[in-house]
């Protein structure tokens, strides 16, 4: 598939730019993967209800995080289908991580000690691998799919309501899913990890919302900044469709 970019440095930059966004959003989810094991605790300024004192949130959250701005620029200035073909192909993609991890911790190590550590670093318990599969799968094709709905009401204008309705419900069912299947659900079912209480569930989805929340609006201005600066595929209304 080739999409019907400008000639000369206006096409270079489109090519750049959507290499560009596809390395930053493989690089965001690969992260997000090695690094979901840690749990970070973020102190704020003063104890809020329900949350507490601190933001309680793995450590992928940050990461991952990053594959929604991408996505939404790369949904801005390729269309849905592109996009779509995006977040399903990384979600294919997780798997291969996976294999390649495990496979790294079953082979034989020269320094036992050190391979003791580096499997605890990074083997993935199975109720977190569930949690963040589930998690990617549903949030990341919804914010594709509301991005351009919101777009066929709006049409170009507006990027800043696409982009903010989108992260930040998508954000909240990949907070629920993960948090709900990672940390409840598969340890009362399955019997992997630990279940937590209620209460504690409630504080960190409230926590880590507010957090990517943050996130979503901090990062609105960058994704003006991005598109103006690769520039669109093409001049004429996108219906979504990825031009080939």
């Amino acid at each position: 598939m080739s999409s019907q970019l400008a000639p000369g440095r206006g096409n270079d930059r489109q090519a750049v730019g959507q290499v560009a966004l596809l390395g930053l959003f493989v690089a965001a989810l690969v992260t997000a993967q090695l690094t979901a094991a840690k749990v970070l605790a973020l102190p704020l300024p003063t104890e809020l209800p329900v949350v507490g004192a601190s933001i309680m949130l793995p450590g992928a959250a940050l990461a991952y995080a990053l594959t929604f701005f991408a996505s939404d620029c790369y949904s801005e200035l390729y269309g849905r289908r592109a996009a779509q073909i995006m977040v399903n192909v990384g979600f294919a993609l997780n798997f291969v991580v996976l294999l390649l991890v495990f496979s790294t911790l079953r082979a034989p190590g020269a320094n036992p000690e050190f391979a003791q550590t580096f499997e605890a670093a990074l083997a993935p318990s199975v109720n977190i691998v569930l949690g963040s599969l589930l998690a990617y799968l549903v949030s990341q094709n919804w914010d594709v799919i509301v991005f351009h709905k919101i777009r066929e009401f709006t049409g170009r204008s507006q990027l800043w309501l696409r982009n903010l309705a989108s992260t930040a419900s998508s954000q909240a069912i990949d907070t629920v899913i993960f948090i709900g299947i990672a940390f409840y659900v598969a340890p009362t079912l399955l019997g992997v990890g630990s279940a937590l209480p209620r209460n504690v569930l409630i504080g960190l989805i409230a926590g880590q919302y507010l957090l990517k929340l943050l996130i979503a609006v901090l990062d609105t201005p960058v994704v003006y900044l991005v598109v103006r600066l690769i520039g669109r595929v093409s001049t004429k209304p996108d219906p979504g469709a990825f031009n080939t």
